[in-house]
Order: C-alpha cells, then sequence, then structure tokens
C-alpha cells in the first residue's frame, strides 16, 4: 500500500510538472507574439527605404538617416510637445476632477444622487464617434478649432473615472472621516489628507491609463486640428502614409512609432508597481 501511495503522488507531481512546463510554452509563444511586431517596427525603422518591404528581420544594412529625417522633414519635435502637453493636462484634470465627483457621490447623502451617478454610468455607454459632431459643432461656436483647448475639453473628465474612484472612496473607513471632522478640517482636507492616500493605487491606475489614452487619442484631434504643427504624434504619423508615395513613407511610419512609444515606456518603467496594484485592485471591485 505504501509503495502504491508513492507511486501515486510520484505521478500526480509528474502531472503538475508537465503542466507547469506546458503553462510556460504557452505563455513564452504568445509573449513571443506580443513582442514581435514591436521588435519589427524597431528593425523597420532603421532599414533603407528600398529594403522596408523585404522579410529580412535584421536588416544588412543599418541606418540612422530616418530618424535624423524624422525630425529634420517633419515638426515631430512640435508633435511630440503638443502630446505631452495634452496627455499631461488631461491626466492631471481627470484626477482631480474624478476625485472630487468620487468623493462627492460617495460620502455625501444629496437628492438625486442615484440619478446623477447612473446618468454619468449612461455616458459610458455611448460611443465616442456620436459625440464628435456636437464636439465640433461647440469647438466652432467657441473659436477652440486648432487650438489646445479644442484638443482637451471632451477629455477633463472621465465617467469611468468618477465610478472607479467612487467605488474606491466608499471603502475608506467612515470613523476616519468623523475623526477628522471632530479635528476641525473642512471636508477639502478630509479628501485630500485622509481620503486619497487611503485610495492612492486606484488613482494611480487611473493616471496611468488617462494619460495612455490620451497619448494614443487620434480621431478627435485629427478632426479638430488643422496646422501642421498643431498635430499630435498619432495624427503626425499617419500624414507620413500620405505624404510620401514611395516604401519611404513606411520607414518614417515605423520610425515616428518607434520614438512615440518612449515615453510610454518611461511611464511603466516608474510606475509600474503602481500598475500592476492598481489594476488588481480595480480588478477586485
Amino acid at each position: 500500500m505504501k509503495v502504491t501511495g508513492n507511486a501515486g503522488g510520484t505521478n500526480k507531481r509528474r502531472r503538475f510538472g508537465a503542466t507547469i512546463v506546458l503553462l510556460h510554452i504557452v505563455l513564452i509563444i504568445g509573449a513571443a507574439g506580443m513582442v514581435f511586431p514591436f521588435v519589427w517596427m524597431i528593425a523597420t525603422s532603421l532599414k533603407l527605404p528600398k529594403d522596408v518591404f523585404s522579410l529580412q528581420l535584421i536588416p544588412e544594412t543599418m541606418t540612422l538617416d530616418n530618424y535624423a529625417a524624422l525630425f529634420v522633414q517633419s515638426p515631430f519635435a512640435d508633435w511630440m510637445l503638443n502630446s505631452l502637453i495634452v496627455a499631461c493636462i488631461t491626466t492631471a484634470s481627470v484626477a482631480l476632477f474624478d476625485t472630487v465627483a468620487g468623493y462627492i457621490l460617495a460620502r455625501f447623502s444629496f437628492h438625486g444622487k442615484q440619478v446623477i451617478f447612473i446618468a454619468i454610468l449612461s455616458t459610458m455607454m455611448v460611443p465616442t464617434e456620436m459625440l464628435i459632431i456636437p464636439w465640433y459643432i461647440a469647438s466652432v461656436q467657441l473659436d477652440w478649432v486648432d487650438t489646445y483647448t479644442g484638443i482637451l475639453f471632451p477629455g477633463i473628465m472621465s465617467a469611468f473615472g468618477i465610478f472607479l474612484m467612487k467605488q474606491f472612496m466608499e471603502q475608506v473607513p467612515q470613523e476616519l472621516l468623523d475623526a477628522a471632522r471632530v479635528d476641525g478640517l473642512n471636508e477639502w482636507s478630509i479628501m485630500v489628507r485622509i481620503a486619497v492616500p487611503l485610495v492612492r493605487p486606484a488613482l494611480a491606475a487611473l493616471g496611468i491609463l488617462t494619460f495612455l489614452s490620451s497619448w494614443n487619442a487620434f480621431i478627435w484631434p485629427l478632426i479638430v486640428t488643422q496646422s501642421p504643427e498643431r498635430l499630435t504624434i498619432p495624427v503626425g504619423i499617419s500624414f507620413f502614409s500620405s505624404e510620401q508615395k514611395d516604401s519611404s513613407g513606411w520607414a518614417m511610419i515605423m520610425t515616428g512609432a518607434s520614438v512615440s512609444v518612449l515615453p510610454l515606456i518611461a511611464v511603466f518603467l516608474l510606475f509600474q508597481k503602481h500598475i500592476i496594484r492598481g489594476i488588481a485592485l480595480t480588478g477586485l471591485k
């Protein structure tokens, strides 16, 4: 009986080990599939225009001329600055307004609160494409076309951010807030000094997701901007395909995309702990 038990345990360990190995193989294949387009983009940016459509991953002749041309032949530095300004202002605005709105909806009782919250959630069901026309009409009437304000105003608040912050604000212990009121703090001080530090992972996740979304935004900046120096990076890169009909256009697209991901990589490296923790807590909620 003892021998049989040991044999059964050994078989279970072998099956478990085989499962782990198979799981790692699947994960490695999936990771390779996700990384390969990025590697191909970098490799194409280092190719000569005549080698862009070559199936050879590593080019025989590598060149940095595409990177030099990117900044010399186009206002790419202005596009990066525009995207950085828009992304930073949008992130700060969403973090501020959504935190305040989430705190109010979570911690105050007033008539029509549920109606307001449901109305905010209902906006998440409206596709962005349906909002572009009223946004553009408002931009024309307010003379916001081809301005930073025109690019920014649709994203100054986020319904998802309000929902996320409300859910986390509801988890803040009411005793802490009551104790702060007894100590004489006003509601703004209570939110900033007590509530916000306790929901910092959610706020970090919201800020990172907002920055990435704003940095990659394409449709609305394409519509509301007109002058070449006011374009954001995604819109500016798309113009390479229309201005240059030969293979050099694709080389410039890959080069611009390679440079544009650098800020995103920096954000991930700096805040990867907050990203993982925030997404994990968001999933639990």
